[in-house]
């Protein structure tokens, strides 16, 4: 997140009913001098603050609190959308039982399509759920898509033929997914700005801890109560998921969207917000990152069926997903932490690691011809992948800033829709084609590489942009350089009253 956050827009559940809160830092005073704009008030009981500073308006991050709940809220919300997405693989079995046979190939393929669909679908409303978070705020987006979700999940238990899963489970529940999780995303900024990789590596972890737990009560459930009551227990997790939501308290002020005939209506440039298409670093970072994606999933999807290829039916295959996944969990809580002592877009080039790690990886994998290979490999691979995974939104908060996130993000995840959608077909077709998986594996660690490679251009982007930015701003002022020293100085002194602050708050816990 960028130095002196700027105000997130789009609480508009907060507008009106509770006005932004405000401090003054001040000059040096004499005891007793007092005036109104100098009373520090705090949001709520969360802890949030709004510094004035010569007509500058910073907010202060509470760094807990309150925070800790909405962390914890979002962490549930990444376990249940992504663990229910990842575990359709124990679904898919019962869906074949259920309405037909699993040796049926046709009935294979059209049963496949209903989990892509539903992953495809969460990525790709995601822009539309940007434009809905800007506007209603992040509480009553994420509560109404758990509720949505809800409704499609418990629809899907009831239908006795595959046909309308396609819409109650791949469309309905998807896209009700969609709407609850990217608010987590946004509304961890509200709340931590020093910790805030730290923060989004424990939320992330949240989907890996339930990837690794879900498909064991799955098949433990399947078992015992079969397919259709099985879905309505998930539908629990998706009621805890709506109370989660409510925990979204906003602490950012709010712009306020009054027209000049005072109307209340949000500007066509609130609803598609084209000010982050204006950053270069952010159109590199937002084609970049699915440009890397078009081989960045092909070993999540096929490394399945090679393995039983190449070491035979009887191979522990399972083995190399749960090492995925634990370490992917264990990335996610390490970079996260190491991407709060990288200043500003210098995250960016701990995701141009994971993708050229990743990439080599993939080469790795036909030339492993003993499975201890594969399992040092697919370690590797999840460890990086959390990597990947947890600093997005700290990086998406450096480029654009916390006004612009939430469609920043939106539109990022949209883009990702398509390379996630379209690459593992692509190698699936090379398989068919050439008879082995070898060359799907090779060409698939091309695309990370130059997307990393991609990637490095942006630091460089970011500081000519602020050199250019410094020297506009002396041309068209010479006194500027002592107005920016001055203000340096106020930044500091107000830098200093809220490490005391925290000291304060942290010996009265």
């Amino acid at each position: 997140m960028p130095e002196g956050g700027s105000p997130m827009l789009g609480e508009s559940d907060a507008a009106g009913r509770n006005e932004a809160p405000t401090a003054v830092l001040a000059e040096e005073r004499l005891p007793g001098d007092r005036d109104e704009k100098d009373e520090e008030k705090v949001n709520g009981d969360s802890g949030g603050a709004v510094l004035e500073q010569a007509g500058e308006v910073e907010f202060v991050h509470p760094e807990g609190g309150w925070g800790w709940v909405v962390m914890l809220a979002a962490m549930w919300c990444n376990g249940s959308v992504f663990g229910i997405q990842n575990a359709f693989g124990i679904l898919f079995l019962s869906l074949l039982r259920e309405f037909g046979s699993e040796e049926d190939d046709d009935l294979r393929f059209k049963t496949a399509w209903v989990g892509s669909l539903s992953m495809g679908m969460i990525f790709f409303c995601s822009p539309i759920v940007s434009v809905f978070t800007d506007i209603l705020g992040c509480r009553i987006t994420a509560v109404g898509g758990a509720a949505v979700g809800l409704v499609g999940l418990l629809a899907s238990s009831f239908v006795t033929s595959l046909g309308p899963l396609y819409f109650t489970y791949g469309i309905v529940f998807a896209c009700g997914c969609s709407f609850a999780y990217q608010p987590s995303l946004v509304i961890l900024g509200h709340y931590f700005k020093k910790r805030l990789g730290l923060v989004n590596g424990i939320v992330t972890a949240g989907s890996s801890a339930f990837t690794i737990t879900l498909p064991f009560a799955l098949s433990h459930l399947l078992d015992k109560v079969g397919l259709h009551n099985t879905m309505r227990v998930l539908c629990i997790l998706m009621f805890v998921l709506m109370l989660a939501g409510l925990t979204y308290k906003p602490l950012m002020p709010v712009k306020s969207s009054n027209t000049p005939t005072g109307r209340r209506c949000p500007p066509i440039s609130k609803i598609f917000n084209i000010n982050i298409w204006k950053s270069l670093g952010y159109r590199i970072w937002a084609f970049g990152i699915p440009a890397a994606l078009y081989g960045y999933f092909v070993p999540y999807v096929h490394l399945m069926k090679h393995v039983e290829e190449r070491f035979g039916q009887d191979a522990s295959k399972e083995v190399l997903l749960m090492c995925i996944g634990i370490t992917s969990g264990v990335g996610r809580l390490i970079f996260g932490r190491a991407a709060d002592y990288v200043n500003g877009v210098n995250k960016v080039y701990l995701q141009v690691t994971s993708f050229f790690v990743i990439g080599i990886m993939s080469m790795m994998i036909p030339l492993c011809h003993i499975f201890g290979g594969l399992i040092a490999v697919c370690l590797l691979m999840g460890l990086f992948d959390g990597c990947f995974i947890s600093i997005m939104a700290p990086i998406a908060f450096e480029l654009v800033g916390a006004e612009d996130v939430s469609q920043a993000i939106g539109f990022l995840l949209g883009l990702m829709s398509v390379p996630m959608t379209v690459g593992p077909p692509i190698a699936g077709f090379l398989r068919d084609r050439l008879g082995s998986y070898n060359e799907a594996f090779y060409l698939a660690g091309i695309p990370p590489i130059f997307g990393g490679a991609l990637l490095c251009l942006i630091p460089w982007v970011e500081a000519r942009r602020k050199r250019r930015e410094k020297e506009e701003a002396i041309s068209r002022d010479p006194d500027v350089t002592e107005k920016m020293i001055e203000h340096e100085k106020m930044a500091d002194n107000g830098k200093a009253q809220e490490a005391a602050q925290s000291r304060t708050r942290e010996s009265t816990l």
